[in-house]
């Protein structure tokens, strides 16, 4: 049977819509995953929240226009996903932490090309992201030689200093050591009082004392 989702508004957001999406049905061959999902992500920081196996991962891609929904929509500023205007869709952070793309560039060079792909790019910020997630030995380093716990970093520092309108995150915990988990809280606790950007994050459960402007419930 699919899962039914239940979304909880953990703090109330004043803020204006970015993502709509309105009766989600997805599912894989013989796996039904969501079934009239409806929810509304507005500037702040969502969690979406679910045990192994519930669709946590499956629910960013279809948010990243990885995926396809077999029925319902994805409005983007009431424009519908997969299939924005270019502009509109490169308002939306995701890398896939598991991606090995990127592989055979160094980091720096990664990071480079983020600068030059988002228009909005804190480049000022950036130096402050890389010192706080410990990646200053790394940037010369080609990304497979990373290892999973670096990579990941570099993917956060990219979401972190790209502005996009919406970051996606999938897990931004795992694999982190205890200073960088404490950084990345810090950083999310800013990004909550955002007005503007939406920053939707996977996992278990949130880090304590990060103020929510939603929760997706998909059970345990």
């Amino acid at each position: 049977m699919p899962s039914t989702p239940s979304l909880h508004a953990a703090n109330i957001s004043l803020a204006p819509t970015v993502i709509q999406v309105v009766n989600l049905s997805f599912s894989y061959p013989q796996t039904d995953v969501f079934s009239s999902l409806s929810f509304n992500l507005s500037a702040g920081v969502t969690l979406v929240q679910g045990g192994d196996g519930r669709g946590k991962t499956t629910l960013m891609r279809l948010l990243a226009g990885d995926l396809k929904p077999q029925s319902g929509h994805i409005l983007f500023n009431g424009l519908t996903l997969p299939n924005p205007p270019e502009v509109e869709r490169h308002k939306v952070f995701w890398m896939d932490p598991r991606s090995t793309e990127h592989d055979p560039i160094k980091a720096c060079d990664y990071l480079d090309h983020q600068a030059k792909r988002w228009p909005d790019f804190d480049l000022k910020g950036l130096p402050g992201l890389i010192e706080g997630l410990s990646l200053s030995e790394f940037l010369d380093k080609p990304l497979y030689m990373l290892s999973t716990g670096s990579k990941r970093k570099v993917w956060l520092a990219a979401a972190f200093a790209s502005n996009a309108d919406v970051a996606l995150l999938d897990d931004p915990f795992a694999a982190l050591d205890k200073p960088s988990i404490r950084f990345v809280t810090e950083v999310l606790r800013r990004f909550a009082t955002q007005t503007k950007r939406a920053i939707v994050i996977t996992g278990y459960s949130a880090p304590d004392n990060l103020p929510l402007a939603g929760l997706i419930d998909l059970g345990a």
